[in-house]
């Protein structure tokens, strides 16, 4: 919405138009002009402006005529017209009332009454256009599948959309400005604690964080996901005998300057990617154990035909046949063996140990040669020395093989160039330790995912379409 009031002056002299701008410039408007009706409309389409100064006599199309058409356009409809006219007699100001003029100023007119006038009624068209904004605001929010909240600096709701009402069992009329005293408004987290568990538990403990820190995002227009900073929270109501568990991510987003303190907390319903997602880990986990024993005893089996005794008595098809059914096994064994490994890095059963940042080039190279890529840049460690992760050995070569792996598979002539760099940054908010962390990234000159690929790039086992590079399990590059 503009900030600076636009005001159309409309005079067939332009010694009138003259005289107006004269008044008014240098007192914060944006000053327009048409000399003649038709010119008066267009502009008036084209700008919308806060105020019309219309001069009655003119050629043509008099200032009646003009008002009327304003008047029959639903977008300029409200838009105020102030009448300026030589014509003193009630008659004319009848006329000027029943084509819709809002106001009239005589001439010769007074300098201080005519800014006193335009002064009051632009302020006044404003506090109406951001009324109606608001309103359409409103309604849009309240049509919202998401449930939308405001809580001041003290973390008590001021606001809460339909959906939001619904998701925290709130009446429609649970806030009364002229019954409810101050210390009966209830906070977030109490009404979210009511009916829900807070999980993570750590990412709660600093709730809602510190105004404008780096856990909250700023409003804007697109939808936006938990930024790299910003904690994943969530309410999680627990399945029972008579309901399904419903999950809430709770985003939080700074609000605009200018729109006091406080924050907007989003509630998203991600039950069904929640469950998705914990079907998929479930699913994987049992398959991959499940079919752990029964590879063991095929490929020991396989083994035999191909490699002992037995494999001698075999036909020569009969040996191909094993042949292929032994690398197919073998295959599959460091399929699921992918799987277990990542699950186990995933389920965090590889942390808590203690990794010095100096062995990483140890480290690197050892993944480098096993997983067959050529070229890997080293950069930025050797400033962070001495530096403890908290992981196990097997959890950082798990990790850098996995992804080295990948990059080499994509890569389209399987050799690509990765270059891994680290450097130290402030901790989230909601790690559990709150000092400092390492970043590190990891780039490649090979494909590049598309975005629905990224899209589930928190998904446990990700298998993108076929591809002349091959087939990707676990973690890999973008």
């Amino acid at each position: 919405m503009q900030t600076t009031s636009t005001v159309l002056i409309v005079d067939d002299e332009p010694t009138g138009r003259e005289t107006m701008e004269a008044l008014l410039i240098g007192h914060g408007y944006h000053l327009v002009f048409a000399s003649n009706g038709p010119e008066a409309l267009a502009q008036a389409v084209q700008l919308t402006p806060d105020l019309i100064l219309l001069d009655v006599m003119m050629p043509v199309m008099d200032g009646f005529e003009v008002c009327r058409r304003l008047r029959a356009d639903p977008v300029l409809a409200e838009v105020p017209v102030v009448m300026v006219t030589a014509l003193d007699d009630q008659e004319s100001r009848l006329r000027g009332i029943e084509a819709g003029a809002d106001d009239f100023i005589s001439k010769p007119f007074h300098r201080a009454e005519l800014r006193a006038r335009v002064r009051t009624i632009t302020r006044l068209n404003r506090y109406r256009r951001l009324l109606a904004e608001r309103a359409r605001f409103e309604w849009v929010v309240e049509q919202a599948e998401s449930g939308f909240v405001i809580v001041d600096e003290q973390g008590r709701v001021q606001y809460a959309n339909r959906q939001a009402c619904l998701y925290l069992s709130l009446p429609p009329s649970w806030y009364d400005p002229t019954t409810s005293s101050e210390n009966e408004i209830q906070t977030f987290l109490a009404l979210a604690r009511k009916h829900y568990r807070c999980e993570p538990p750590e990412a709660w403990e600093r709730w809602p964080g510190d105004p404008g820190d780096a856990g909250n995002q700023q409003l804007s227009g697109g939808d936006q996901d938990a930024g790299p900073d910003q904690p994943l929270r969530y309410l999680v109501k627990p399945e029972t005998s008579t309901s399904h568990a419903v999950w809430l991510q709770v985003d939080t987003f700074d609000l605009p300057a200018g729109s006091g303190t406080g924050l907007l907390v989003r509630l998203r319903d991600v039950t069904t990617q929640m469950t998705r997602q914990r079907q998929i880990w479930s699913f994987h986990s049992i398959i991959s154990h499940k079919l752990a024993t029964p590879l063991s005893g095929l490929i020991s089996s396989l083994y035999l035909l191909t490699t002992g005794e037995i494999s001698l008595q075999l036909p020569t098809e009969a040996k191909e046949y094993a042949d292929i059914a032994m690398q197919s096994a073998q295959r599959l064994q460091r399929d699921v063996q992918t799987i277990r490994n990542y699950l186990k890095l995933s389920d965090r059963a590889c942390s808590g140990g203690d990794y010095l940042l100096a062995d990483i080039p140890q480290t690197i190279e050892q993944v480098r040669r096993e997983s067959g890529v050529e070229t890997v840049c080293l950069s930025g460690h050797e400033s962070l020395e001495p530096t403890w992760l908290a992981l196990s050995q097997h959890a950082v070569e798990e990790l850098f093989r996995q992804v080295l792996e990948n990059a080499r598979k994509f890569h389209p002539t399987h050799t690509p160039t990765v270059d891994i760099s680290f450097s130290s940054s402030q901790a989230p908010s909601h790690a559990p330790s709150h000092g400092d962390a390492v970043c590190i990234r990891i780039r490649d000159d090979g494909m590049t995912l598309s975005p629905e690929q990224l899209a589930t790039r928190g998904c446990p086992i990700t298998r993108p379409k076929r591809t002349s590079a091959g087939k990707c399990l676990g973690w890999g590059l973008g």
